[in-house]
């Protein structure tokens, strides 16, 4: 978790002093108030403010950075057979942090208490496959994007979906607020909020849905697991979405915006991101 300063509780002692003490005392405070006493304390601060007012800069000064996640959406961010944090946003939110000279700490919960998270400063971004949308470029601040994806519309075999303008006046499944729930409603559809993708998918079995949205990659992993599902893609969106980290949009981020757009940089460079796009997807999605 994001590291942050400890509160020292100042013991209360009930004390039956004198007018007289209390008149030394008033004076003492009154003599601190001059001379090199306060001007010392400022200028011993001073590094400190200057790193309050630069994410960067407070990363680095405790030596890791904290990035949200869900930690159950395979092959995005998961936990594999020996319980261990893994996936594609995972291993690239570590090489990221790598780059940087930092550790990456890892804080797991559901969609929108990450994204309270971020917001109220807990969680430095997000590794979670966020999607760059207009809505949230207005409040984020997003880095280059690391990965490109469709979405698509995941049905039972016997659908009669066939597109996106399908949807009208169909029920759909999705993370509340995220980017899939939003395309779904904006084409007529009525979405149930969800947990994860594992509810989404349990909800179209049983056939209290009629769809759910979710990236292409994530669909073909679950098919791979589960070869048994009768689902299938029935639609897809047809631009590809943008994959980025969110920062907040501030003045204390900036640097930190400037610091991972080069370190994306390099690890596509290195082929580092194409190397772990093929481990988790099975094809390269860093690139458009």
């Amino acid at each position: 978790m994001v590291s942050t300063m400890n509160e020292q509780a100042l013991s209360r002692r009930e004390v039956i002093v004198g007018a007289g003490a209390l008149a030394a005392l008033a004076g003492l405070a009154g003599c601190s108030g001059d001379g090199d006493g306060a001007g010392s304390m400022g200028v011993g601060d001073s590094g400190s403010a200057a790193a309050s007012d630069d994410l960067l800069a407070q990363i680095q000064e405790r030596g890791s950075m904290t990035f949200a996640t869900e930690g159950t959406w395979s092959p995005w961010t998961f936990h594999n057979e020996a319980g261990e944090l893994t996936g594609f946003d995972i291993e690239v939110a570590r090489a990221i942090a790598a780059e940087l000279g930092v550790d990456a700490e890892f804080a797991e919960g559901e969609w929108d208490g990450l994204l309270a998270g971020l917001d109220s400063g807990r969680y430095d971004t997000m590794a979670n496959g966020v999607s760059v949308t207009p809505e949230r470029e207005e409040k984020y601040a997003f880095t280059d994007p690391y990965a490109y994806i469709r979405i698509v519309v995941i049905t039972t075999e016997d659908s009669d979906i066939a597109s996106m303008h399908d949807l009208s006046g169909k029920t759909t499944a999705n993370t509340l607020g995220s980017s899939y729930a939003t395309l779904a409603e904006s084409y007529g559809a009525t979405n149930t909020g969800v947990d994860d993708f594992n509810q989404t998918i349990e909800l179209l079995e049983a056939g209290r849905i009629d769809a759910t949205l979710n990236d292409e990659v994530v669909f073909y992993d679950y098919m791979e697991q589960h070869p048994e599902a009768g689902l299938k893609i029935a639609a897809e969106n047809s631009e590809p979405t943008h994959v980025a980290f969110p920062l907040r949009r501030e003045a204390a981020t900036e640097s930190l915006l400037s610091a991972m757009n080069d370190a994306i940089a390099s690890l596509r460079e290195s082929g580092t991101l194409a190397e772990l796009s093929n481990e988790f997807f099975g094809m390269d999605i860093s690139q458009a």
